[in-house]
């Protein structure tokens, strides 16, 4: 129709400018969230908490300066050993002759004593409880079980000190060969066997004293089958054998104590040898005293008592 005009098309160029600013805000969004997430940007924190990252979000943001200034944890506390009832010093003590002795904590191996307490005395009975000791475990590994008569035997050994019997039983074990198996079994450094191969004159130190109750406690000596009688037998030794080293502890704590004394007159050297063995629940101890033979038996029992008093008493 003549006049009239046609609607003109879009052609779309009217919406470019919409399109880039739109194009422009996409950019921007994605600049700072990549920024949120980027490790090190400052908004890396706020980022984590929201987009909810978990390896962000348990990572520390301490300073080095922060991490320094926290306090270290303290280890926990190693247990204390109850300190042994004995002092380590030395003691001058009003006694004529020779004296030595040891101790050995049971917990730790560890021993102390006297300056001389690798010097050695001729045992006496003290070695008993070794002769015993062999014998029991020398039977078991045997695959044998003494006989009410033999275990009667080494009850008057041990509580008794009864001579005739230990001999028998020395000689069953080979006499010197069994000082030979205490030197190696209970690592011993001191001893000797004696010269004549006899069990009175074994040559044994308070030190190696000491590691010998230590071989009966742990069970070497008497061998696991018998070291529970032994020990109950040790502490039941009675009549003139009791004397010396549980005598200086409360009377309480004395039935606790296994002991084997040894106590002779030497008539070839005119001296008098007397000697202490205890075993504690955990320690052991070994004393020894020799001194002139007119002083009499008496002189030297007393003295092994005097000598651990004077290691129980307060350290000066």
């Amino acid at each position: 129709m003549a006049g009239s005009r046609r609607p003109r098309r879009s052609t779309g160029r009217d919406h470019q400018p919409l399109k880039i600013v739109a194009v422009a805000a996409v950019l921007t969004g994605l600049v700072l969230v990549s920024l949120r997430l980027l490790p090190g940007s400052p908004m890396e924190s706020t980022a984590a908490s929201q987009w909810g990252d978990a390896s962000t979000s348990t990572r520390s943001t301490d300073s080095p300066a922060d991490r320094r200034s926290r306090p270290t944890p303290a280890p926990s506390p190693t247990p204390s050993l109850t300190p042994l009832p004995f002092t380590d010093r030395d003691i001058d003590l009003d006694i004529k002759g020779w004296y030595a002795w040891s101790v050995l904590d049971r917990r730790t191996g560890k021993i102390i004593g006297s300056d001389n307490m690798a010097e050695t005395s001729t045992t006496a009975s003290l070695i008993k409880s070794w002769i015993v000791a062999d014998y029991l475990r020398r039977a078991d590994d045997a695959g044998q079980t003494p006989s009410d008569a033999k275990l009667a035997d080494a009850t008057r050994i041990i509580r008794d000190s009864d001579n005739t019997r230990a001999e028998q039983f020395y000689n069953g074990v080979g006499r010197s060969a069994s000082i030979k198996r205490l030197i190696s079994i209970c690592k011993l450094t001191d001893s000797s066997v004696a010269a004549d191969g006899g069990w009175s004159r074994t040559n044994l130190s308070p030190r190696d004293a000491a590691r010998l109750g230590n071989c009966i406690a742990d069970g070497r000596a008497a061998g696991p089958q018998w070291t529970t009688w032994l020990l109950n037998e040790m502490r039941l030794v009675r009549g003139s054998g009791d004397f010396g080293i549980r005598k200086a502890f409360p009377a309480a704590e004395r039935k606790k104590i296994a002991i084997k004394n040894g106590w002779i007159d030497r008539t070839r050297e005119q001296e008098m040898h007397i000697n202490c063995l205890a075993i504690g629940g955990t320690w052991t101890m070994g004393v020894m005293v020799r001194y002139p033979i007119e002083l009499g038996y008496d002189y030297g029992m007393k003295n092994c008592q005097k000598i651990t008093e004077a290691l129980l008493g307060p350290s000066t």
